[in-house]
């Protein structure tokens, strides 16, 4: 059974200590300052929330003292403090007001069932799939009615029916009320806004008791010094009178009733899990167990539904001072609630001299805290700004149901839209019109894609590629229509399917029946060992069965979508570059340069080395240059080095001054030929003496590219071109530690980085005197004739 499942016990976090050992009794001392501390936050808190909800005061300490025990007993996360929450005072207000605390307290048992089920079957992820935006929205526009409606209760008036109303009323309010209710909420205010910021003094630093214990306890200490006539906090004088436990409705109230079970299950659930998920990343204990956690909310509500209290849920203010005071186990939540019900069962007459002007000031401070500028920048990054602004004028103007569906709703456009993201690009080339369509291609797509395809000219040559994951009917249907109608009028059209045949599944046999995703490896650029299973991939050592195999999974993954590109490339290459490098297997040209088939015509030795013309031996490079210079017209050659080279090693070595044995006497032979790099490093002078191996490589190896560079001058086809201005010589250096490509700047003699990332979604460039863009497209020139 894993750990989560609720009923379990959780495991001890991996650096538990021992029970009685030193550090575990200094673990629960830190968990027991810290439950002081959360203790102090969680009094006043929980009586304004109560305030805020038209609920009985003691109900807000019923629900802290369930929260903190029953949560911190059953629940999965190891510093959450549950309790009363801020983010649930408008539903229950509006529940009280429509059927009596004692049936909202029946919806609240019933609510913690439903938790208690949906952690049972192991639901707990599913609330996460809630827009994070439209859940801070929520919070926000509760925040907003929240201060709108305690701020006339600061300023010695009564909050209207609605925030709009509050608003309206609002300046009068601020005109007519200058009651002594109005400076204890001054007083709760300021001391709120300046607490935490006032500085340190020696070890003593104020943000160590909590601002709301000190707002409260000096406006009560004031106001009952001073004498003031204002309202106070009225406690049950019995046990008897504190219990005000659930109630069945009325009969034509059930179907409401369940309504409000469902509302006050979800937001409770979603709101205890986020804040969960947000507080471990605070600590470095156990992470939070979703399912546990959901089981444990509902275990708590429906023991706080029972016994008279508000709904519980996972409040983020008072689960973010346990972390800070040093809680790091379930002990400071429990001991936290059992402080709660200690000091009201105690000193219940110190909580009533509490101004209840005082608990409404602290209110409108938490509501204007709820409203987070941050939150809405960083949503604004993510593009769901709009989403959060939606659900929080929704919440304050409409009503929560309404607002939240608002955003939710709005939240789902703003996701289809993506979903169905469509680019279209068009370029002329090679007197063909090149358009390329990218994303999912369904209804909502096909205005665009439409109005793109009719402004192609009639007759004229046109390649489609359909780089798209779907493809629904209305989209085949506008395609094809178009390419029968431009074909009829004498034009010609070649679809290339890049991703998945869509079109021709289409046209021939049934469809796929959703998106798809590239079939085959995802790892595609790694080596063997590395892709698919690795069991099996250690296992495969033959060298036959692997390129078998990768065979099989190129039929499978790209045969099918690369077969009319190759078709045309058939009848001749037009490669834009020469790409001269080394053998080495770790240096793959089309890897390091994103280019395809027909784009680079390569030529790969040991140390990629370029014979000067009428050197005595392999012919074979030579024959190359001249192929491509005079017979493919390239208009750029590239020499390509890399870091870390076994050519450049031996060089450095003198094995090409050695003869060999029969084994190795081709390799020196052919090794002499990188003589002219060691003089052009300055090997000769001492210049790489006493440099770290792979720095005397590095320099080797670029100076090599430099010096092939020059051999390739000495041929007069080579020459006469470059001198023509017909054909451009570069030099790159990959660096296999960084996986970072270098360029040879032809003004410093230096080789700069290739930095940036260029915006591949529009038409590749064509080559030009950049040498960056030397690689990126072909050229459109004609040959004589290819092999």
């Amino acid at each position: 059974m894993r750990n989560d499942a609720p009923g379990v016990q959780p495991h001890a976090p991996p650096d538990a200590a021992p029970p009685g050992s030193h550090k575990d009794r200094k673990g629960v001392v830190a968990d027991v300052g810290a439950s002081l501390v959360v203790f102090l936050v969680a009094v006043p808190l929980s009586l304004g929330i109560a305030v805020a909800s038209g609920a009985p005061l003691i109900a807000g300490i019923i629900a802290a003292v369930v929260g903190g025990i029953v949560a911190g007993l059953v629940g999965g996360s190891m510093v959450q403090v549950s309790g009363p929450a801020a983010g649930l005072t408008i539903i229950v207000a509006d529940l009280v007001a429509t059927y009596g605390w004692r049936v909202t307290c029946l919806i609240t048992l019933l609510a913690g069932l439903v938790q208690i089920a949906l952690g049972a079957v192991r639901i707990a992820r599913a609330a996460l799939a809630v827009s994070p935006a439209v859940v801070h929205g929520m919070l926000a526009g509760v925040g907003v009615t929240i201060a709108l409606a305690q701020l006339h209760v600061v300023l010695g008036g009564a909050p209207q029916s609605s925030a709009l109303a509050n608003l309206a009323d609002l300046p009068d309010q601020v005109a007519h009320n200058h009651s002594a209710a109005v400076a204890v909420g001054v007083i709760t205010i300021a001391i709120m806004f300046t607490w935490n910021k006032l500085p340190s003094l020696g070890r003593l630093r104020p943000a160590m008791v909590p601002a709301a214990l000190v707002a409260v306890g000096t406006a009560t200490v004031i106001a009952t010094v001073g004498g003031w006539k204002v309202e106070t906090v009225v406690l049950p004088s019995s046990l008897a009178d504190a219990w005000n436990g659930p109630m069945l409705p009325a009969a034509g109230q059930w179907h409401g009733v369940a309504v409000a079970v469902a509302t006050v299950a979800l937001v409770a659930s979603v709101e205890s899990l986020l804040a969960g998920i947000a507080v471990d990343r605070l600590h470095n204990g156990r992470r939070i167990m979703l399912n546990r956690e959901l089981f444990g909310q509902g275990a708590a509500n429906t023991v706080s539904g029972a016994l008279g209290g508000l709904p519980v849920a996972g409040v983020i203010v008072r689960s973010t001072a346990n972390v800070r005071a040093g809680g790091h186990t379930p002990r400071s939540t429990i001991l936290h609630g059992v402080w709660v019900l200690l000091f009201v069962a105690l000193f219940a007459h110190v909580v009533e001299l509490i101004p209840m002007a005082a608990l409404a000031a602290l209110l409108v401070f938490i509501g204007v805290q709820m409203v987070s500028v941050a939150r809405l920048r960083d949503l604004r990054r993510h593009h769901e700004a709009s989403v959060y602004l939606v659900t929080l004028f929704g919440v304050v103007f409409l009503g929560l149901l309404e607002g939240v569906f608002l955003g939710f709703a709005l939240a789902m456009i703003v996701s289809l839209r993506r979903l169905t993201k469509l680019t279209v690009t068009t370029e002329e080339r090679d007197d063909r019109v090149h358009v390329t369509v990218r994303g999912s291609l369904t209804f909502l797509g096909v205005p665009r894609l439409a109005h793109v395809l009719r402004t192609i000219p009639e007759g004229a040559l046109v390649d489609l590629d359909l780089h798209v994951d779907f493809m629904d009917h209305a989209a085949f249907e506008a395609i094809h229509a178009w390419r029968v109608d431009h074909e009829r009028t004498g034009g010609a059209v070649d679809i290339d399917e890049v991703h998945e045949n869509w079109y021709e599944r289409s046209s021939t046999r049934s469809a796929p029946a959703a998106k798809t995703v590239p079939s085959g490896l995802a790892r595609w650029w790694a080596p063997w060992g590395m892709r698919g299973d690795s069991e099996e991939a250690h296992r495969e050592v033959n060298a036959l069965g692997l390129l078998t195999a990768g065979a099989r999974e190129y039929h499978s993954s790209a045969a099918d979508r690369m077969r009319s590109l190759m078709g045309r490339l058939s009848h001749g290459q037009h490669p834009t570059a020469l790409f001269i490098t080394c053998a080495d297997s770790r240096v793959v040209p089309n890897l390091i340069t994103a280019s395809g088939p027909g784009d680079l015509f390569t030529v790969r030795n040991v140390g990629n080395f370029v014979p000067s013309r009428g050197t005595p031996g392999d012919m074979s490079v030579s024959a190359a240059v001249e192929y491509a210079v005079n017979v493919l017209r390239v208009p750029s050659i590239v020499v390509c080095g890399h870091s870390h080279c076994g050519a450049m090693k031996a060089l450095l070595e003198k094995a090409h001054l050695e003869p060999g044995d029969a084994e190795t006497s081709h390799m020196c032979r052919w090794l002499a030929n990188g003589q002219g790099s060691l003089v052009r490093a300055g090997e000769g002078a001492g210049a790489l003496a006493g440099l770290p191996a792979a720095e005397a490589l590095r320099r080797l190896a670029q100076a090599n590219v430099e010096e092939q560079l020059g051999n390739l001058m000495g041929y007069p086809v080579v020459r006469e071109r470059v001198e023509s201005g017909d054909l451009e010589l570069s030099g790159m250096y990959y660096d296999l530690e960084t996986a970072r490509v270098h360029l040879l700047d032809a003004v410093t003699g230096d080789f700069a980085p290739v930095e940036g990332v260029q915006d591949v979604s529009g038409p590749v460039p064509h080559p030009g005197a950049d040498a960056g863009q030397l690689l990126d497209s072909s050229p459109g020139a004609s040959s004589r004739s290819s092999c």
